[in-house]
């Protein structure tokens, strides 16, 4: 045993320093900007660009973060999901534009009121800010980048999973598809967003998100008329977007969708 122990960190040390390495290869390629609507409210994000290819459209993903990313650095709404979209396969797999923006402190992507102690999402009339200023930059790079319209995705965790339901119920002819991970939404909207391929992901033992949340609205789409997909991680927490966004069934399921 006490030769084993060394061995063991070594190999810990060898794959933390490789986690390390992709980390801060991929999310050198995401850009940083600042898009600034017309009311003088900021929206940090970072952009990943494929290769310039001047004859071509390309699908635009928009990523949201989780609660735990919140901030103004525009550096932490990388550690989780996005930088995937940013790996040397999927790159050469799936060139698409990216955006991450970051949600301020203290606010959110969805605007829900809560029913039967937080069992039951309700809409807002209004989006938050920061959900209409993500509206308003993916206007603006529809208009300043070779964007394909008909191939606008979304997804996010947690937080930003359900910011992807309360974007595609507020934008249902914005989306090509939506990816909610471990979130939750309106289902009484469920009829509106029918016509939207979604495939949802969450974990049976999630001790943050209840899985019902997730549980309802795939069987309110179901009622809807829709065709969801649904992906539970049976024995898996919170984190279910490690295995999410690692599947590559689902990031070729996702850019085959098209309006």
């Amino acid at each position: 045993m006490k030769l084993m122990k060394p061995v063991t960190l070594l190999c810990a040390a060898i794959i933390s320093c490789s986690l390390q390495f992709s980390f801060g290869q991929s999310s050198s390629r995401f850009g940083a900007s600042q898009f600034i609507n017309e009311k003088g409210d900021t929206l940090n994000y970072r952009l990943l660009f494929p290769d310039a290819d001047n004859m071509r459209k390309y699908p635009l993903v928009v990523f949201l973060h989780g609660s735990g990313e919140r901030g103004n650095d525009n550096e932490a709404q990388l550690k989780w999901g996005a930088m995937n979209f940013a790996s040397d396969k999927n790159m050469a797999l799936h060139p698409a534009i990216v955006i991450a923006p970051q949600c301020p402190e203290k606010m959110s992507w969805s605007n829900v009121s809560w029913q039967r102690d937080k069992s039951e999402a309700i809409l807002q009339a209004a989006p938050s800010k920061p959900m209409e200023l993500v509206i308003g930059l993916i206007h603006q790079l529809e208009k300043t980048m070779p964007i394909d319209t008909n191939r606008i995705y979304i997804t996010g965790l947690s937080m930003g999973g359900f910011g992807t339901y309360d974007a595609i119920e507020r934008y249902p002819n914005l989306f090509a598809a939506a990816v909610p991970v471990c979130g939750g939404g309106d289902i009484t909207k469920a009829a509106s967003i029918a016509h939207i391929p979604i495939w949802i992901f969450h974990g049976a033992e999630d001790p943050a998100v209840n899985p019902d949340l997730d549980h309802k609205m795939f069987e309110a789409l179901l009622k809807a008329g829709s065709h969801p997909g649904y992906t539970e991680y049976p024995e898996t927490g919170h984190f279910s977007w490690l295995a999410a966004y690692s599947d590559e069934h689902m990031m070729e399921w996702l850019f085959r969708q098209h309006k």
